[in-house]
């Protein structure tokens, strides 16, 4: 395109106040034009030189538009150039190259004496005290003027892009690849061939033995990178020794073969006399149409059909949902007729119990498994009896036992059967811990040898209390205190009957609460109870032959 300058409009007005007359301005504007016109052409042509830009000094495609070649008004240009389209320098935003990066482990000079906003702990520049790293002086540098520390290394603040704030190796040198990997290399092959050359005066090997003879199974085992169109690729190929299904059948009339989906849906070995065993490796992909969920939707398909035309507004294809919803409630239905039916049948004729009967390997103990064993049990020929396998670790035998923990129980406690022991992982002592055990624990009294040994000391205590309400009032307390003193029993068996009568309470409450209200923990305790419980528990005890019971009952009922 040929220049056409831009003026502002007051440099065009200032020229057509200056011009001679307008039909001669208009003339010489139609004669510019036209030698344009036929510049711009000849340039196109490649007759005639193209522009040249006064500010790179390269030359200006003709081709491009008339609208980005046009320089602006606003824009003071002495000849053509395209410097309005490129970019302006100083408004583009510079980052930091690949070799500026921050300096780590730098320190900066270490000061003589104390500058004003330095730290008072180590008197280095950069930071304060509250954030300074080192250890807490007893006299700052503040005030002693000695031992400064170097000051903080200031950082250069680097604009970075979105790449290089993401680059795993921004900052890092080459050159310490070569000093560190290289070198631990170079040294590495160095000890090696000086054990290979202790290994040889030592005649473990030869001279001429070649060490690399098992580098092939050391090397590491090779990847495929298996993006999606490898995979596809992987999966496209076929193995070349399975023909593919359109040769099976290279009739004209045989079954068709999709080469869109690769699908051949009929069998191509039909009818074909000899192909018996090729058509047990193919026999079409008819079968896929009867498999998955198929069945189920053409029997939701059928019961809609049926459902219509009983007159239920049901489709399976507008409300499938319904239509789901409404088979369920019909099959539950006709499960409950069969389940009545079936029952109604089993009141009138009987017969529930042959309905009932276990297993046939569990009434007559046999199986159709065959198992032979020899002389010692081992089993020769058939598989063994599988075992239901437990999370836990089962017949594990520790520290010198024979039995399991578990094995043996006593007072609410378990331990090891083989030495009595009640300490779990303990050592096991053999038949000393029996004996030992026998030496710890004491048998427990029975409820009725208790009971008949207390008899006459409940008596004993039953006219004490007589005694004491026949005494005067004012005379109770120290009444009270000799009867406790004669008797070790009374003060206990208050107590034994109190806690007695508040546990047969709690029991009732208990008993009343759902399962839901009531508490996780039992508080059940399992020790022998003493000789004094016992006697209380008999005497709150309420028995059925007592003919007072139905009173005594209501009466403990009616204090809660």
């Amino acid at each position: 395109m040929a220049r056409v300058p831009q003026k502002p409009v007051s440099e065009l007005l200032r020229n057509e106040d200056k011009a001679g007359g307008e039909e001669e301005a208009t003339k010489k504007k139609r004669n510019d034009f036209r030698e344009l016109k036929e510049l711009e052409e000849q340039r196109k042509a490649g007759t005639a030189p193209a522009m040249v830009d006064v500010e790179t000094g390269r030359d200006i495609n003709p081709h491009i538009p008339e609208f980005i070649e046009k320089t602006p008004w606003y824009v003071s240009t002495d000849g053509p150039t395209l410097k309005h389209q490129r970019p302006h320098p100083e408004r583009q935003k510079s980052f930091a190259t690949v070799a500026e990066w921050y300096k780590k482990g730098t320190t900066g000079k270490i000061a003589f004496k104390f500058r004003k906003g330095a730290c008072e702990n180590c008197g280095a520049l950069g930071h304060q005290k509250k954030d300074c790293f080192e250890r807490p002086r007893k006299v700052g540098a503040k005030h002693t003027e000695e031992d400064f520390a170097p000051d903080d290394y200031v950082q250069p603040n680097l604009s970075l892009d979105y790449d290089a704030k993401r680059d795993r190796w921004n900052g890092f040198d080459p050159a310490t690849y070569a000093e560190t990997v290289v070198k631990e290399h170079e040294d590495l092959a160095e000890l090696a061939k000086v054990l290979k050359a202790e290994r040889i005066a030592k005649g473990e090997i030869a001279e001429d033995e070649d060490d690399e003879r098992y580098a092939d199974n050391m090397i590491p085992g090779q990847t495929v990178d298996m993006d999606s169109r490898t995979r596809i690729t992987v999966r496209n190929l076929r193995i070349r020794e399975d023909p593919a299904k359109y040769l099976y059948n290279l009739n004209e009339n045989g079954p068709y073969y999709d080469p869109k989906s690769r699908s051949m849906r009929e069998n191509p070995f039909q009818g074909v006399p000899g192909k018996e065993s090729e058509a047990a490796k193919f026999a079409g992909e008819n079968y896929i149409r009867y498999t998955g969920e198929v069945i189920q939707a053409n029997e939701a398909q059928v019961f809609a059909w049926q459902a219509r035309s009983k007159g239920i507004d049901v489709h399976a294809t507008a409300e499938p949902t319904k239509l789901e919803v409404l088979q369920r409630k019909v099959e539950q239905e006709k499960e409950s007729l069969k389940e009545q039916h079936k029952k109604v049948l089993l009141e009138k004729y009987g017969g529930e119990e042959h309905l009932e009967a276990p297993a046939k390997e569990l009434l007559l103990a046999q199986t159709e498994n065959y198992v032979q064993y020899d002389r010692r049990g081992r089993i020769i020929k058939g598989e063994q009896k599988v075992f239901l396998k437990s999370k836990y670790e089962e017949d594990k035998l520790i520290n010198n036992h024979t039995t399991v923990w578990g094995s043996y129980w006593r007072e609410g406690q378990w331990g090891y059967k083989c030495c009595h022991s009640l300490v779990k992982n303990s050592y096991c002592v053999g038949k000393k811990g029996h004996l030992l055990e026998e030496q710890t624990f004491t048998r427990m009294p029975s409820v009725e040898t208790s009971a008949q040994q207390l008899k006459p000391k409940l008596a004993e205590v039953v006219k004490e209390e007589k005694k004491a309400v026949e005494r005067e009032p004012a005379a109770e307390s120290s009444e009270e205190e000799s009867s406790s003193k004669k008797s070790k029993y009374s003060s206990e068996l208050r107590e034994a009957i109190k806690k007695a009568e508040k546990e047969q309470k709690k029991g009732r409450l208990m008993k009343e609460t759902s399962d839901r209200d009531r508490g996780y923990h039992s508080q059940y305790e399992v020790k022998a109870p003493t000789e004094v419980e016992i006697e209380a528990y008999n005497l709150v005890k309420i028995h059925s032959s007592d003919p007072m019971a139905a009173y005594m009952s209501e009466k403990k009922e009616g204090k809660k």
